[in-house]
């Protein structure tokens, strides 16, 4: 099928493409599945003859790959569209498409189709395949294109403009079982889905072929790969395998569900050397009446449990993780429970968000839904707590001498260079650019609760 995808391409670069200069510009809102999904669109423009830009007034062809998990996210690209339409007006051959998770649900599909009627293309999480017959029936209807039927199949993966040369992701899987109330991720992108290891390591090799050295496991849940192939493996048993990738130096993995974490997996962060010493581990909230309001299936002291045995077993590990303040029924004393799982479990990194009801889920119907004004004070009051722990912990690193994979250049400085610890820790240093892309030892001199400041050894 994926030889028929670009053969089809080939086809559709027509007249109207080969004989203009043509640009695209894609934004993508969301996680790392979105980033990976837009790498596959990109290479897909491409080959049919556009060319990227940063300036979307400049572009023939604009893409919002969307999210649906938070309501911010959603507004942004509803916002963006709208700003999009004087630009249409004076360029009427642009045309706007609109992808990702936001297109899977009826209900947000259905605000593009009344209220952005300059919207050309609407396509679905499992339909990227399906751009260029979207484009060329666009091009001879100038009608609106919706595709969201499922047809991209996880072991058919396309191939894709990855957005670095040394470090990109590899996505082994798609979809979720586990249906927490807040979350609509299983009705926008489906049920678990594993693709087969014979797939992933031969796209692991073709990396390392191509001078990647760290390359990151995309799931919604990662724990649970495997389960429902025909031969089933456990999520530990792919990363022994691809430990034995050759040229490949670094792997990471995102995201675990706590209540999917086995010893097993403990056990291979602990003793896989290409395995990085981190872990993204959503607790969500420390309450456990709000976890059992959530669907999450497991406690604070189950989850502190699964703390204590990756901290023995990986000494140094670091671990970041999701909060979710104000979910419906929240009282001080629930937010109590979660600022004592901050201060126990002692994070490195957290992503922390008000509650957005998300229509179509349980929690958006339940009561006592929590007003603004409270959230915002609980919020603030856990960033205070959680930047005076960063503080902490990345002191530390002060002396210690770092393996840094070199990502770029400072965006607020082109003489100094960051990148990334083994531990996911951020680090500015002063360099060249011919260091991108490369492993570099760094010696940690200054720290904020953020990033690490260093120096270069040899």
């Amino acid at each position: 099928m994926t030889n028929k995808i670009y053969e089809k391409i080939d086809e559709i670069k027509n007249e109207y493409i080969k004989n203009n200069e043509l640009y695209y510009y894609i934004e993508t809102v969301g996680c790392q599945m979105n980033e990976h999904d837009s790498e596959k669109i990109s290479y897909i423009l491409e080959d049919m003859g556009y060319l990227p830009t940063t300036e979307v007034e400049e572009a023939d062809f604009v893409l919002f790959n969307t999210c649906l998990v938070r309501e911010n996210a959603e507004l942004k690209v509803l916002g963006q569209l709208g700003s999009l339409k004087p630009l249409k007006e004076k360029n009427p051959d642009m045309i706007i498409a609109v992808c990702g998770c936001m297109m899977q649900t009826g209900e947000a599909r259905k605000i593009i189709l009344e209220k952005h009627r300059h919207v050309d293309i609407i396509f679905g999480t499992k339909n990227i395949s399906s751009l260029p017959y979207l484009i060329e029936t666009h091009f001879q209807t100038g009608d609106l294109i919706v595709d969201i039927d499922e047809r991209d199949l996880i072991d058919e993966q396309l191939q894709m403009k990855r957005s670095h040369s040394f470090m990109g992701y590899i996505n082994i899987m798609t979809g979720c079982n586990n249906f927490c109330t807040y979350c609509i991720v299983p009705y926008a992108r489906g049920r678990e889905d594993s693709r087969s290891p014979e797939s992933i390591i031969e796209e692991a090799k073709d990396m390392a072929k191509n001078g990647y050295k760290e390359i990151t496991l995309l799931g919604q849940n990662v724990n649970s790969y495997g389960k429902n192939l025909e031969n089933p493996i456990t999520f530990p048993e792919l990363l022994k395998m691809l430990n034995e990738v050759e040229g490949i130096e670094r792997i990471r993995f995102l995201t675990s569900h706590p209540k999917d974490i086995s010893d097993e997996l403990i056990e291979a962060i602990g003793d896989l050397d290409k395995v990085c010493e981190n872990i993204h581990l959503p607790f969500q909230s420390g309450s456990d009446r709000i976890l059992d309001d959530m669907n999450r299936r497991y406690t604070h002291d189950g989850y502190l449990d699964i703390i204590k045995k990756l901290k023995k077993k990986v000494p140094g590990i670091t671990i970041s993780t999701d909060i979710i303040v104000g979910f419906p029924g929240e009282t001080e004393e629930d937010f109590q429970e979660t600022m004592r799982m901050v201060e126990e479990v002692e994070y490195d990194q957290a992503f922390t968000y008000l509650y957005s009801p998300r229509p179509g889920t349980k929690a958006a119907e339940m009561e006592n839904q929590i007003p603004r004004d409270v959230m915002q004070d609980r919020f603030e009051r856990l960033l205070d707590k959680m930047y005076k722990i960063f503080y902490i912990k990345n002191q530390d690193y002060m002396g210690t001498i770092q393996e840094v994979l070199v990502e770029g250049k400072s965006k607020k400085n082109p003489n100094i260079l960051t990148g990334r610890t083994r531990t996911y820790k951020l680090v500015h240093f002063p360099g060249d650019e011919k260091e991108i892309g490369n492993l570099v030892n760094v010696k940690i001199k200054g720290h904020n609760s953020f990033a690490l400041n260093g120096e270069m050894v040899r």
